[in-house]
């Protein structure tokens, strides 16, 4: 039976940039858990105070419903008894039914890096796995750079995991840890070992991707015989990172049969992915296999039109098998197919000539330079305008603004927009940090009367493009504005040489938008 084993809080934390406090590790590990994995590597006990704190908060805090916890470190020092190394009792004193320990099995490492003899390294690993099984704990072994080990020195690598195996580690873990080995070296490899250790020997993997091969390698393992497969979520780790669990999990179930984890766990992967992500602080590559937001995605029009007749025309699995969703992208590639549906998601029912017309309309602005795959609200508004649903909020009458040195040195921003709500004409000025933040106050402030709603909008993205930039000053721009509110987020696009003229488009785009839905809100 393959099990996983999941080095998210420890390997995949030495990713450059992440830094999860002791109690993010705890929420992370939650995830992890409700994932279906057998293993959870906390950290390295010992090595920091925050795991320190991690494994103290998860002894009384961390109910675990399908995974086991283990602590993870080194084996003794060189020339030392693991009965009176300091950094084996911060492993015990993690408390933590299993531990693993990670040993040199690359002669290279041993002799350059450890500064002792081969067989030295050999006692070493079989004293501190043989002291932990005395403790009454269960014990892994990581044969650190196993792969380039073995291709160096097989005799000295073997040697390694057998004395893990008969020290009592119930895994013996192969790692790729300069991540270098393809797929068919991986497997030889694997399959040699197999052939070298006893049945019984528990064979796993640990796979970085500096070659861009870790999943391929991991799956090359599984098939080769392996029981244990080691890896991060989002492919999370140091340099290029681990075998991204992310594609191997679904890969194993989905293609290969293994079911590692349940079906209703791994329907969970996409929404964990994410919340993962968002635990750390980084964002998901939007076309990170079967979590990203266009993993399953469809731009082409000969695409969208099969996927709306039959949905695994061009999707190799049903997206709602890994959480996620398939979604149609609105762009000048797109056909009549897109349009039907995104209106359909919507509640609306177009006829076939006016989804034409928003197909040759898109097809016409994305020629002069919009982009609506990545402005939702403004190919809404282009909709709507399209079936006769666009209700007059207010009128444009003018809106101006310009920046001004002051003799303290500091430069003020001011806009002035003027507006009509009915027959109520407003005139307002305000000032802010530059001129498209000044005419967004200003053009909040004159509506918040009749639009209370309004208030409840955030501006939360707002990114510049130049669209001809052999033009200089003179390049048409275009801007992306991101809003938001309690109920979810829109975007709106806008075109222009005027970088002003440009953000004011979207920028009333956006708040035409925003009014519209919060309306249907109240409506119901």
């Amino acid at each position: 039976m393959l099990e996983i084993y999941d080095t998210t809080l420890r390997d995949g934390m030495q990713r450059e940039g992440l830094s999860p406090t002791a109690r993010d590790k705890l929420a992370i590990a939650r995830q992890l858990d409700r994932l279906g994995v057998a293993y959870i590597e906390g950290g390295w006990p010992g090595a920091n105070p925050k795991d320190d704190e991690f494994f103290a908060l998860a002894a009384r805090d961390l109910d675990l419903e399908h995974a086991t916890l283990v602590a993870f470190g080194a084996t003794c020092r060189v020339g030392a008894d693991p009965a009176e190394d300091d950094q084996i009792a911060a492993l015990l004193a993690a408390d933590t039914d299993v531990v693993c320990i990670v040993g040199k099995a690359w002669d290279y490492h041993v002799t350059e890096a450890l500064r002792t003899t081969l067989d030295e390294a050999v006692r070493m690993v079989a004293d501190s796995i043989g002291f932990i099984r005395a403790q009454g704990r269960r014990a892994m072994f990581d044969a650190e750079h196993f792969f380039d080990g073995y291709r160096n020195d097989p005799e000295f690598a073997l040697r390694v995991v057998r004395a893990a195996h008969d020290a009592g580690a119930e895994r013996v873990v192969l790692c790729d840890t300069n991540g270098g080995t393809l797929p068919a070296e991986a497997r030889r490899i694997v399959e040699e070992v197999l052939r070298a250790l006893p049945d019984e020997a528990g064979v796993g993997v640990h796979f970085h991707n500096d070659g861009g091969c870790a999943v391929a390698n991991s799956l090359a393992a599984v098939e080769a015989g392996v029981v244990q497969v080691q890896g991060c979520v989002n492919g999370y780790g140091e340099r290029t990172g681990n075998a991204d669990l992310c594609t191997l999990l679904p890969n194993l179930v989905l293609k290969l049969g293994i079911e590692v984890v349940s079906k209703e766990q791994l329907a969970r992967l996409t929404p964990i992915a994410h919340h993962v992500a968002e635990i750390t602080n980084t964002s998901i590559d939007p076309h990170h296999p079967y979590v990203g937001s266009a993993a399953f995605s469809h731009k082409a029009g000969l695409h969208t039109s099969a996927i709306a007749r039959r949905a695994d025309a061009y999707e190799h699995v049903d997206p709602t098998r890994v959480g996620n969703s398939t979604r149609m992208v609105v762009s000048e590639l797109m056909g009549r197919a897109t349009v039907l549906t995104r209106a359909k998601e919507a509640g609306w029912e177009l006829d076939g000539d006016q989804a034409q017309e928003v197909v040759d309309r898109v097809k016409d602005l994305e020629h002069q330079g919009y982009l609506f795959e990545a402005a939702d609200g403004s190919f809404e508004l282009l909709l709507r305008e399209v079936m006769g649903d666009s209700p007059e909020f207010f009128r444009i009458e003018s809106f101006r603004a310009f920046q001004e040195l002051r003799p303290d040195g500091d430069v003020l921003a001011e806009a002035t927009v003027k507006l009509l709500v009915g027959d109520e004409r407003f005139v307002v000025t305000s000032e802010g940090d530059g001129p498209v933040n000044a005419l967004d106050r200003a053009l909040r402030k004159a509506l918040e009367r009749a639009y209370p709603d309004i208030a409840e909008f955030r501006l939360t993205d707002y990114r510049v493009r130049d669209l001809d930039s052999g033009d200089g000053t003179a390049a048409r721009v275009r801007v992306l504005i991101e809003h938001s509110d309690d109920q979810g987020s829109w975007g709106t696009v806008g075109v222009h040489p005027n970088i002003i003229e440009a953000s004011w488009e979207a920028l009333v785009g956006g708040v035409v938008l925003g009014l519209l839905r919060a309306a249907e809100q109240r409506a119901g």
